[in-house]
């Protein structure tokens, strides 16, 4: 095995600038790497934190093994509560777009059930917000236009059975 070589602290914000970047060119595993390497050094980064839930949301419905348990871990770090209210949302509203893109039996009455999961997110992120930050409003309008757009709804019981898409 390898030993990791240290990121200096000087290094940090050129660090955080390359994971962003990373990110924006649709490569998060090199994104969650950074952040790790800068968590290493300062656990409590709140940038790098922020990063790396992104980078691991990236990489929902894409064949990775990306489970919910790591990304909770990672809201449960941030500090601000407004913050961990809002990405809360934010992992919810990517794991239902994951199901949408996936298309299996049921996605919808999933991606309907994580939407609704984002939106009560977001609805606590708003009672919470900064004066003048509307994002958990733009996030909560934009999960009410996926379910409507796509006609999603609930799952429902019908006769002991479950209704079908």
């Amino acid at each position: 095995m390898f030993e990791l070589k240290p990121l200096s602290r000087e290094g940090v914000p050129a660090a955080l600038e390359k994971a962003m970047r990373y990110r924006l060119l649709n490569e998060p595993a090199e994104a969650e790497s950074i952040c790790h390497d800068v968590l290493r050094i300062d656990p409590e980064n709140q940038q790098a934190l922020v990063i790396l839930l992104l980078a691991l949301t990236d990489r929902f419905g894409k064949g990775y093994a990306m489970g919910a348990t790591q990304t909770q871990e990672v809201v449960q770090q941030l500090r601000d509560p407004y913050e961990r209210a809002y990405y809360a949302g934010i992992v919810c509203e990517r794991r239902a777009k994951a199901q949408l893109r996936q298309g299996s039996p049921g996605a919808g009455f999933e991606a309907y059930e994580y939407l609704r999961d984002a939106m009560t997110w977001y609805e606590k992120a708003e009672a919470i917000r900064p004066t003048g930050n509307d994002d958990a409003l733009l996030r909560w309008n934009a999960c009410a236009r996926i379910i409507m757009g796509n006609k999603l709804a609930p799952r429902t019981e019908e006769k002991g059975e479950l209704q079908s898409e």
